[in-house]
């Protein structure tokens, strides 16, 4: 029995990808419906990805586009993880609030809070976050 990585785990992984400038490799990957949406959501914002069995390949260099469009984010509520790292690579960005499963509410307050603790200014506007910042800095963010 080959066992494949949890998907809550490569999602984040994969939208982390987003910020370098060259290959990530990414193994045991999940082939489920979310891993190919968040495929499709990194080929869109361009990066060059390969997925074959269970490797990832992800090329962050082609990386070009700061937006992450409604029709995919709202597929899937991880998708909304591409917010960060696209921020940190690019100073701006543009990502439709998420969708995802009906298991009931799963805040993003917390993302947009770390977000404003780290130096980003976070509007919204028309199903949209918008986040600008002109380089995040570190600090310390407490969960609660």
């Amino acid at each position: 029995v080959k066992i494949s990585g949890a998907k809550n785990a490569v999602l984040p992984i994969m939208a982390a990808a987003l910020m370098v400038e060259g290959k990530s490799v990414l193994k045991r990957v999940p082939d489920l419906r979310d891993t190919r949406t968040m495929i499709k959501l990194m080929e869109i914002v361009g990066a060059t990805c390969s997925f074959e069995d269970d490797v990832l390949e992800i090329d962050g260099s082609t990386v070009n586009n700061p937006e992450a469009p409604y029709d995919l984010v709202k597929t899937m509520r991880a998708s909304f993880y591409v917010l960060g790292p696209l921020l940190a690579r690019f100073g701006a960005v543009k990502v439709s609030l998420p969708g995802g499963c009906a298991w009931g509410p799963r805040p993003i307050d917390f993302h947009l809070k770390a977000l404003k603790k780290l130096g980003a200014k976070i509007t919204l506007a028309k199903g949209y976050i918008l986040a600008e910042a002109d380089r995040l800095k570190g600090t310390t963010i407490s969960f609660e």
